[in-house]
């Protein structure tokens, strides 16, 4: 029975091996990180940019950028998987990549718990099912920590600002939403569903957040002639330079951490 059962497991480890996608193209920068975490870059062929590369990838060709992705490079790179991020390519686009027999694998993570999730997924698509595994039980023990850490019985009311001409924030189905919830914090629009809503002033003025986060302080400096707002009484105007809340791949841990620390002096 044992020598049986032995066989088995060997036959299902050589299909996971030959299973595993060889030529892979990412169509999201953090998809293409989370490669480069689990320690199997040479698995990508191609990769869809958006900002700076991390040195690991500087060799691989370009497949376009967001929203601009250039099918034919695409296509003669012959991926036996795409690694995509809804965003960064257009439904028509998507569709025509189904129509060309390209296995896909959508990612698109609402919680970091879901994130964690997915290097089990994708781990185990490039061969890298242990690495996988072990990013994933070190986020979850990580978000555990600061979840403790950061606890609060009522939870502080934030904006969180991505622009602010025209003004833009999160909804409640956006990955930093649940950031800001593991830092003991409460998205003020997190009742909207749209990823990155335009919002106007006077709707963040009914709702009153305690702090506002924005990348630099140019872009708080208008909340200063609204002095009866809660995040201006207290002097809550805070800045997270760092954006990695907006990529999700393994290094969010640490980017959460940040935003925990930032909004600390709010307690």
């Amino acid at each position: 029975m044992q020598r049986v059962l032995l066989a088995l497991v060997l036959s299902m480890l050589q299909v996971s091996s030959l299973s595993a996608a060889e030529r892979v193209v990412s169509l999201a920068p953090s998809l293409s990180e989370i490669v480069v975490e689990l320690g199997a870059v040479e698995r990508l062929v191609g990769v869809l940019d958006g900002g700076e590369r991390p040195v690991a990838l500087a060799h691989l060709p370009s497949v376009g950028r967001y929203g601009q992705l250039e099918m034919e490079t695409l296509l003669a790179l012959q991926p036996d998987l795409l690694l995509v991020w809804p965003g960064s390519v257009s439904a028509t686009q998507r569709e025509q990549l189904k129509s060309f027999g390209i296995p896909l694998l959508v990612l698109e993570p609402r919680s970091l718990d879901e994130l964690a999730g997915q290097f089990v997924q994708i781990g185990e698509r490039l061969g890298r099912a242990e690495q996988g595994r072990r990013l994933h039980e070190r986020l979850v023990a990580g978000l555990a920590a600061l979840r403790a850490r950061y606890h609060r019985e009522q939870p502080l009311p934030v904006f969180y600002q991505v622009w602010d001409a025209p003004l833009y924030t999160i909804g409640g189905r956006q990955i930093i939403s649940d950031a800001l919830q593991i830092c003991g914090a409460r998205n003020v629009f997190a009742d909207v569903q749209l990823p990155a809503p335009q919002v106007s002033v006077e709707s963040v003025l009914l709702r009153d957040p305690a702090a506002i986060i924005a990348g630099d302080a140019r872009q708080l400096q208008a909340w200063r002639r609204w002095p009866e707002l809660l995040a201006v009484k207290r002097g809550q105007l805070l800045v997270l330079p760092d954006n990695g809340l907006e990529r999700p791949s393994f290094q969010m841990l640490d980017a959460t951490a940040k935003l925990c620390d930032v909004l600390t002096p709010a307690r």
